[in-house]
């Protein structure tokens, strides 16, 4: 019997998913057919890339993507860094650290991510001679590193106070406990919030184009001003970072099944 319902399941599920995709179909069609717009869907192919000759030539919707990806993935491990850096400042025993800790969190989570880019790159680059990919790159790790550590906080804490005592009893330094104790088993409780951190990163790396960092959306923006096809293009720019996404997603759903299998 549950096999069955099962298959019912996924049975509407799909049905469903198809009814909605039909209906967003007709509800863009209906629009387009209401300001009379003209569809060039096979123009988009070259803004991806071309082939001359043989060879693979990467259009500007590629090339940006190339720049998102650069961005995503330094970002993210800086965002990593120093998220794990303020949660561990948040839980020791200095007042010092704390109040660097909640100063910085205070001050990121309060102010808008685009006025934190436009204050890095026309106050801070300046004085640090940095450029626009360093500004985008420091700003957004800046930015997810101020959630992703209350997320590392949260998973430490959960973490039994067993768990350090007994470290402690085998004679484990403080960093040993944390590297080969603690953090292991915090990694697999906050997997799953820090996946949908770095969804967030991804989409809110679009946000690098107002300071002229030519990524996906700065690509799409500039196809868009010289052609005017703008709902294929923009179209085709969320088809790209929806499958960006999905493959992440999908990743680190691999990585929980992983973890518990080695634990």
């Amino acid at each position: 019997m549950k096999p069955s319902r099962s298959r019912k399941q996924i049975y509407r599920d799909v049905i469903g998913f198809l009814a909605i995709a039909c209906l967003s179909v007709w509800l863009v069609m209906r629009g387009s057919d209401n300001i009379a717009y003209s569809w060039h869907w096979k123009q988009v192919p070259r803004y991806l890339f071309q082939i001359y000759d043989g060879e693979f030539i990467a259009g500007p919707l590629l090339l940006g993507l190339g720049v998102t990806l650069q961005i995503t993935v330094v970002s993210l491990f800086l965002a990593g860094f120093f998220g794990l850096v303020t949660a561990l400042l948040r839980m020791s025993a200095s007042p010092v650290g704390r109040l660097i800790a909640w100063i910085y969190l205070e001050v990121i989570r309060n102010t808008p991510l685009l006025v934190q880019i436009f204050f890095l790159y026309f106050v801070m680059a300046p004085i640090l001679d940095i450029g626009r990919f360093a500004t985008a790159v420091l700003a957004l790790s800046l930015f997810e590193g101020a959630y992703a550590s209350e997320i590392i906080r949260a998973g430490i804490t959960s973490i039994s106070k067993g768990q350090w005592e007994a470290a402690h009893s085998l004679g484990l330094s403080h960093y040993d406990t944390y590297r080969r104790v603690i953090l292991p088993q915090a990694i697999r409780r906050i997997l799953p919030p820090l996946t949908s951190q770095a969804i967030s990163l991804i989409k809110d790396s679009a946000l690098v184009s107002t300071i002229a960092v030519y990524d996906l959306t700065m690509e799409g923006r500039t196809i868009i001003a010289e052609t005017f096809m703008t709902f294929e293009i923009w179209f085709t720019v969320a088809a790209i970072y929806l499958f960006i996404t999905l493959t992440l997603s999908g990743f680190v759903s691999f990585l929980e099944k992983y973890f518990p299998q080695r634990a």
